[in-house]
């Protein structure tokens, strides 16, 4: 599980899309299901990201490859 500071720091270090997207648009992506997460149980509670989807969501940019 990552969280989303970590992330924005691999899609920083690693240049993966310039800018890196805002918190808003990594959380947006969490709601909408793109990346999975584990449950939260509270509104303060951080996102939780599996490594797979945040991996899948990167092959996809890159068109599969």
């Amino acid at each position: 599980m990552l969280r989303l500071n970590e992330i924005e720091r691999l899609i920083r270090k690693d240049r993966l899309i310039v800018p890196t997207p805002s918190r808003r648009t990594l959380i947006r992506l969490c709601e909408e299901g793109t990346f999975r997460t584990a449950p939260r149980r509270r509104p303060r509670d951080p996102y939780l990201v599996t490594e797979e989807s945040f991996l899948n969501w990167v092959a996809s940019l890159c068109g599969g490859v």
